[in-house]
């Protein structure tokens, strides 16, 4: 199984997957616009960072919706994609949205991923959640991901404190009810919101990472860091799974 998910622009974005024999890749299309001179600026970098905060810190959420397909069962589904960005406060301790704004808030830009497509003739609707720091200086707070479909449903959340602490439910023999930590890797869950941050400091070269949890739970493959291949050519960022 291969996929692919593609990235057109900062700002826009277009979801597709494909079946395959080997490997698994994520590419991201025409986003490293920032040239090294650019990026060295600082005149460059405070516009930029002005631009960040006119747009993110509007009191908006960026709603973006994609016509969808997926492969499930041996077979391309159609259905709908949807993207919601937002930046919130964040509390550090709880990890969860914060109901005021406080000193010691986390500012996070916030991504809610929802997929909604049928098989035969029960619905799938997987939602995944990533709350990453817009300061950009360590990995995605918090991630979570739930799968529902009339066989049943799973949950599975990321929480980054000192290792990433795992609580994982599931319907399926074996997966019931799972605690446990792992080494902390680059995530595939917090590439979208990194994107939009700055693309420049996305993963590259040889390393590992988790993939995306939706994926993990739809092929009932072990969380932890498979190895990885991150690089950019022709303005587009390309990740593989080997």
């Amino acid at each position: 199984m291969k996929k692919t998910i593609a990235v057109f622009g900062v700002l826009a974005l277009l979801l597709f997957q494909s079946c395959e024999k080997k490997g698994r890749a994520v590419f991201a299309e025409n986003i490293l616009k920032t040239t090294s001179t650019e990026k060295n600026s600082a005149d460059t970098t405070a516009a930029l960072n002005q631009v960040f905060k006119e747009y993110w810190y509007a009191g908006e959420a960026e709603i973006s919706s994609y016509e969808l397909q997926q492969m499930r069962y041996g077979e391309q589904r159609t259905g709908k994609a949807v993207l919601v960005y937002v930046t919130e406060p964040f509390l550090a301790t709880a990890q969860v949205k914060a109901n005021e704004n406080t000193a010691s808030n986390h500012l996070v830009l916030k991504l809610n991923s929802t997929k909604n497509f049928n098989t035969g003739i029960y619905p799938y609707s997987i939602m995944q959640s990533t709350f990453y720091p817009v300061s950009n200086n360590q990995h995605a707070i918090k991630v979570s991901c739930s799968v529902q479909e009339w066989c049943g449903h799973v949950y599975t959340q990321l929480n980054n404190r000192e290792r990433f602490d795992i609580a994982s439910h599931s319907y399926f023999e074996g997966e019931a009810d799972e605690h446990f930590s792992i080494e902390k890797t680059p995530l595939e869950n917090e590439i979208w919101t990194q994107l939009r941050i700055n693309p420049q400091s996305l993963p590259l070269g040889d390393f590992k990472m988790i993939p995306a949890l939706e994926y993990i739970r739809l092929k009932h493959i072990t969380l932890k860091g498979y190895a990885a291949h991150g690089k950019i050519k022709d303005n587009n960022y390309t990740l593989t799974y080997p």
